[in-house]
Parts: structure tokens; C-alpha cells; sequence
């Protein structure tokens, strides 16, 4: 599956021009690789690193969906791997305040 027709199935981005444009930007990783083309095929098992609004959310791919359902129906297709906790990418000293050196 591509990878734009996942985040508009995940209900990551509201339609596959947003979620081309995100992945146009150079916001996305996979498998800890930047993602620079939209067609990049992704598979059950692999780690998608997505920056959201205000947080970085780090998913594995459990399952592909055949279509764009309910937010529940999405979620059961990853599951986020540093869930509950500060993630090593906005680290602790975002968390308090302080600038990034």
C-alpha cells in the first residue's frame, strides 16, 4: 500500500492531496528513513514516525486497512509504541520549558 493512501485510511490526514503535501515537506519517517516519494509502499511491521500538532507519534503497522472507516476501525490497524510517555524525539527539556540546545 502506499503510503499516502495509508494516512488518509488512518485517519492521519483529512484527504491524500494533505497527506502528499506532508510527505512533500519531509515530516514523515519510515523505518527511521525521511520518506521523499508519496508512492513509498509500506507493509504490516514497519515503523511510521508521524509529527503531529502537538506531539511526535511513533506507530507499528499491526494490520493494512481496506478503507478509510471509523477512528476505531483505524486504530486497530497500528499501534503506537511510545504511547504514555515522553518520546526521545521532543525529549525532557521541551517538556519543562526549556529551548533545545
Amino acid at each position: 500500500m502506499r503510503i499516502d493512501r495509508l494516512l488518509y485510511f488512518l485517519r492521519f490526514a483529512r484527504s491524500r492531496a494533505l497527506a502528499q503535501r506532508w510527505i512533500a515537506e519531509g515530516h514523515i519517517r519510515h523505518n527511521g528513513a525521511r520518506v521523499v516519494r508519496q508512492d513509498l509502499a509500506v507493509s504490516v511491521g514497519d515503523v511510521l514516525t508521524l509529527p503531529l500538532r502537538r506531539e511526535v507519534l511513533v506507530i507499528e503497522l499491526v494490520d493494512l486497512p481496506a478503507r478509510r472507516g471509523p477512528a476505531s476501525e483505524a486504530q486497530a490497524c497500528y499501534r503506537a509504541l511510545d504511547a504514555g510517555g515522553t518520546n526521545g524525539i521532543a525529549g525532557e527539556r521541551q517538556a519543562r520549558g526549556k529551548a533545545p540546545q
